[in-house]
């Protein structure tokens, strides 16, 4: 093995994948070599790569201890220490302190450790030894902290080391924990395209109570949602949910402004919101059918700033203040620095659009620790102030929304969304620059649909980082998207084990590993935590035992039927579903059902020149009527096939009664939990998001036809839910 194929391997570059079609391909040294430098180990020249190569080899034995180490609950404990080699005679004394505070000590000779292996680096020897001696047999569930101190005998000083010890169950919790026998149903649902006779232009959080409300009297168990994520506040042009800023907090237009307790105490703001000019932007932007984001943040922002105006001259005894306070200190330095982000790239942003990226600012702003940096935050800490204000009040909204939610009869309540990764350009890159590559993108390998394969323009994870981190920010980014939550969806679960990375530099792309079963365990002990099941979106290339490891460790697979077919072509029985598994007909960026039926997402592909020639738009065309032949043939077995449908030809129209049999079909499942899209209970034609296009498509900017205080009287949406609640039951 050559030393560039022993770095990559160290780093988890793996040396080739297999394609959709089954061809081998090899990752190339250009992409070895890319994919190290973005993770900190540059290999471009043969002095680099030896120093990269020292630097990761050497890495474990220069330091007593690995700075994270994750166990099973109830797993024995055994420790190995990497220390210099000749302290027989030194004195040991360990320390573990329980997450609660509690302490255990013990002190023991080094030379009573068991030898485990032996190196010299650099003319020093080293040698690592076992310790389970007078360890606790056992720990509880948490994050615990073990320190180690060496003191030599006949020498001065001492030798220290540490490592956080993660204990963790072996399974999420799970639906049979939360509903009596394991089977509801839901409705996933954008949040920006609710509308109400009160919202702004997009859905709110208010909005999303009374959606919350609705779908606990239709008899769901749970709402699902897209991303809340933070975005952009400086550029409301970047609406993407899937590439947000940051996936720790949340999307601030989402903020109801007339909900905000402070309007309450602001004339100026009241003034405003009446004034003639305000109310007609306003009744524009209700009256739209794409969310016009630039107008709703112009319309929200000016009068969250009075309020925040109104918020700062509180007393300290206030209990808004005392809240806040509270919530700053909870979400604590990294609340902090996202809101310094925010206002630098508000700065910078309104100075020069082209400055959109943090790596354009001045270098002196590019380190979140810098002088700098902290002299800005200092001088603008009002603003600041402002940011950090906007992520409490959205909280405190979400909160709300789930509360209602809740008290309606929702026994999950939400289920948030997780997208896979990260923009380069958003407030976590810039906070967390040793976590997250910045030289290298996420993606994926071609396939069916995309022949070229794909390049999301996001940051990934260093597997790397995250173990230097001790994972913290992967823990706190699942505590920030579980609360106010039952459930939490992870998009393109896969990641976890390993994920397509396309280096910056134009080579191919190749496959990364990251610690699965640490990240399986850690996901496992924060859903225990937080009271909070968890679904994967094991959509696309799914690797050889990934899903029975999902399936072991609690998380539910997700299953659309589009997607599940038989040997012959033809749609799975609902019996064939694996009951650990969340099923759907149709997601975000696949067709609405009624889209399906009608080849609107083709229709689509051929308006947007998308299709390479005419012969590959006919074989969709065609291959879409052998689907809908499949599909009422599936409904004629089990007895659904609508009456008003003679027979199984794929040309007959679409119908509310064949959307109801088919999610009548699918409930039929032994899944956990079935979803209902609100655009297919509305009987909606188009999608929300259309894979593969930016602007020519109104991605992520529907709104919905029908306003939120309509929908539980709608007869279309009560049939539909009543199909699927009578299948549940």
């Amino acid at each position: 093995m050559s030393d560039l194929d022993r770095l990559a391997e160290r780093l988890g570059i793996e040396p080739f994948y297999h394609d959709i079609w089954g061809n081998r391909r090899e990752t190339s040294e250009a992409t070895k070599r890319a994919l190290s430098a973005a993770m900190g180990y540059p290999a471009g020249t043969g002095e680099e790569l030896a120093a990269s190569l020292h630097a990761v080899e050497d890495r474990a034995w220069r330091r007593m201890l690995p700075p994270v180490l994750v166990i099973d609950e109830g797993a024995p404990l055994s420790l190995v220490l990497a220390v210099p080699a000749g302290l027989e005679d030194a004195e040991l004394t360990w320390t573990l302190t329980e997450e609660g505070g509690l302490a255990h000590r013990a002190a023991l000779r080094v030379g009573n450790l068991p030898l485990a292996e032996q190196r010299v680096l650099d003319g020093v020897a080293y040698e690592r030894r076992m310790v389970s001696t007078r360890l606790p047999p056992t720990l509880p569930l948490g994050y615990h902290r073990l320190t180690v101190v060496i003191r030599p005998q006949g020498m001065g000083g001492t030798l220290e080391g540490g490592t956080v010890l993660i204990v963790a169950p072996q399974r999420c919790l799970t639906v049979e924990d939360v509903v009596p026998g394991g089977r509801t149903w839901g409705i996933g649902l954008q949040l920006y395209a609710l509308k109400s006779g009160d919202d702004w232009g997009i859905g709110d959080f208010d909005d999303l109570g009374r959606f919350a409300e609705t779908a606990a009297g239709l008899g769901a168990g749970l709402v699902g949602l897209n991303p809340l994520h933070a975005l952009f506040p400086a550029d409301p042009n970047h609406i993407g949910p899937y590439s947000p800023g940051s996936r720790t907090f949340l999307n601030i237009l989402y903020i109801d402004v007339e909900r905000v307790p402070e309007l309450a105490a602001t004339p100026q703001a009241q003034a405003l919101i009446a004034s003639e000019e305000f109310r007609q932007r306003l009744a524009a932007v209700r009256a739209t059918e794409l969310v016009d984001y630039p107008a709703v943040s112009a319309l929200k922002m000016p009068v969250l700033e009075a309020l925040h105006a109104t918020f700062r001259a509180l007393g300290e005894s206030d209990a808004r203040r005392e809240a806040f306070e509270a919530f700053r200190r909870e979400m604590g330095e990294p609340l902090r620095r996202h809101a310094v982000f925010e206002a630098l790239h508000e700065h910078f942003y309104r100075r020069d659009p082209s400055q959109w990226m943090w790596r354009t600012w001045p270098p002196a702003f590019q380190h979140p620790d810098s002088p700098e940096v902290q002299a800005f935050a200092a001088e603008q800490a009002e603003r600041v102030d402002f940011f950090e204000y906007l992520q409490w009040e959205a909280d405190r909204q979400l909160g709300t929304a789930a509360e209602r939610g809740r008290r309606a009869g929702l026994p999950i309540g939400f289920y948030r969304d997780l997208a896979v990764a990260a923009h380069p350009g958003g407030a976590a890159a810039w906070g967390e620059s040793d976590i997250l590559v910045q030289g290298a993108n996420v993606g994926a390998p071609p396939d069916q649909f995309n022949m070229k394969g794909q390049n999301w323009g996001l940051a990934p994870l260093s597997p790397v980082g995250l173990r230097e981190s001790a994972y913290g920010s992967f823990i706190a980014m699942l505590r920030a998207n579980m609360r106010h939550a039952g459930a939490l969806r992870i998009d393109h679960v896969m990641a976890l084990q390993h994920l397509f990375w396309i280096p910056a530099d134009g080579s191919d792309g190749a496959y990364v590993e990251y610690p699965f079963e640490d990240l399986l365990r850690i996901i496992a002990l924060e859903s225990r935590r937080n009271r909070c099941i968890v679904i994967g979106e094991d959509l696309g290339t799914v690797p050889d035992g990934f899903r029975p490891a999902l399936e072991r460790a609690g998380i539910l697979s997700y299953r659309v039927l589009y997607f599940e077919r038989s040997a012959d072509g033809g749609f799975k029985a609902p019996q064939e579903y694996p009951a650990g598994a969340m099923v759907t007909v149709t997601t975000h960026d696949l067709a609405t059902f009624k889209g399906f039926w009608t080849n609107r997402d083709l229709d689509w592909r051929a308006k947007l020149d998308l299709y390479p020639d005419e012969a590959a738009r006919n074989k969709d065309v065609w291959d879409r009527g052998v689907d809908r032949w499949w599909m009422l043939q599936a409904l004629e077995r089990e007895g659904l096939r609508p009456v008003r449908y003679p027979n199984n030809e794929g040309s007959q129209p679409f119908s509310r009664e064949l959307m109801e049999a088919v999610h009548r079909y699918l409930s039929r499942s032994p899944g956990r939990i079935a979803m209902v899209q609100i655009e297919d209970a509305l009987g909606e034609v188009e999608q929300p998001n259309l894979p593969g296009t930016v602007d020519q498509h109104p991605n992520w900017r529907r709104r919905l036809g029908l306003p939120v205080e309509a929908m539980a009287g709608d007869e279309g949406v009560r049939r539909l839910a009543e199909a699927v609640r009578s299948e549940r039951s």
